[in-house]
């Protein structure tokens, strides 16, 4: 009997034992998986491998066609999206050296405009095969090369006519008669106006466009030396005849010149602000300077200032040819205005209220 019950508690011992062994084993594997968990939750989510992606970038193919006999020059290939019309020039240049970039004008189509420098291949190509025409613009200049040749000349001209050097008029009648002051203040205020050009010229205008046609720069400079010479003449004559009233109509039109001078400088330098240039441009606002408070009643104050000034100077010296220069300048002024006012018409509707192109209320 005892030994049967020291069996049995043997047995149970076995089984005590066996279980308490199999608990620590269920615990432990408890614990790893609870390890586990913790650690993937800390990991944070799997990530996926990144699939790298080889970017494909367009190519076009440019076709030059002569825009007379319709026959292939060359084609201009590898040209991508972001091309522009300039650099197709300058491929073109390398294809077909005899032809500068300033020579070169391309058209989408016979007769079409020209296309900017500025347009971008991807904008105007319906396939990877793009066909543009060319024609010759001839010879070509810089937009600011005829800007200081129509300017210098005048001033170098009207100084010459001041001087009276020989050859151009009596010398012993300029010898032998006193100028009159409007004499010595019309060349004042001449000198001044085509100063003021040439500076903008170089510091304040920002010129477009490129290049113009050497014909513009031979029209410009006859237009601008011929009348120069023609108004230096009469007025630095030495029977030159003064204003019918005399010092006080000189002095009004000097002081109404210099005003309408300082006024056209004042809107040159407003308008070249990078704020009121290029395509993403906003109309011209007043500023606390009074010159600028134009801009109220008309879209273009510089033209209005220009005209102000040649009226003011015919009225100072009081002779035809002066008079015909400002006539013109006026009509020509006009028209450009015009066309600026439909340009503001559509891209800044809304400032536009009651504005007139020109001349207040009227033009």
């Amino acid at each position: 009997m005892f030994r049967r019950h020291r069996s049995l508690a043997s047995e149970r011992k076995r089984e005590a034992f066996s279980q308490g062994a199999t608990r620590s084993i269920w615990k432990n594997d408890l614990r790893n998986f609870h390890s586990l968990s913790r650690l993937v939750l800390l990991a944070g989510p799997l990530k996926a491998i990144p699939v790298v992606k080889h970017s494909k970038t367009a190519h076009f193919e440019i076709e030059i066609l002569d825009a007379v006999t319709r026959k292939q020059i060359c084609i201009v290939d590898k040209v991508t999206q972001a091309s522009t019309i300039h650099d197709v020039k300058q491929k073109f240049h390398k294809a077909c050296p005899k032809w500068c970039p300033s020579r070169v004008g391309l058209q989408l189509e016979c007769g079409g405009p020209f296309l900017k420098d500025c347009v971008t291949i991807q904008s105007i190509a319906a396939s990877s095969m793009v066909t543009l025409y060319f024609t010759d613009l001839g010879q070509q200049v810089s937009w600011t090369t005829v800007f200081l040749a129509e300017y210098t000349g005048p001033l170098l001209i009207y100084l010459l006519f001041y001087l009276r050097i020989p050859y151009i008029y009596d010398m012993k009648e300029s010898s032998g008669r006193l100028r009159h002051p409007a004499v010595h203040l019309a060349c004042f205020c001449h000198c001044i106006h085509y100063i003021r050009y040439l500076l903008e010229t170089l510091f304040v205008h920002r010129v477009s466009g490129g290049h113009t046609p050497l014909k513009n720069l031979i029209l410009g400079c006859a237009f601008y030396w011929g009348f120069t010479s023609w108004i230096a003449y009469y007025i630095n004559h030495p029977w030159y005849t003064p204003p019918s009233f005399g010092n006080r109509q000189v002095a009004v039109s000097a002081i109404n010149f210099l005003i309408c001078e300082a006024g056209n400088h004042f809107i040159n330098v407003m308008l070249a602000h990078p704020n009121h240039t290029g395509s993403n441009a906003c109309f011209p606002s007043p500023t606390y300077n009074p010159f600028t408070w134009l801009f109220i009643l008309v879209s273009c104050p510089n033209y209005t200032y220009e005209i102000g000034s040649w009226i003011s100077f015919t009225v100072m010296t009081q002779t035809l040819p002066v008079g015909i220069f400002t006539l013109l300048m006026s009509i020509q002024m006009s028209l450009w205005a015009q066309k600026k006012h439909k340009i503001y018409l559509k891209k800044f509707d809304s400032y536009m209220h009651r504005k007139s192109a020109l001349i207040p209320f009227i033009l």
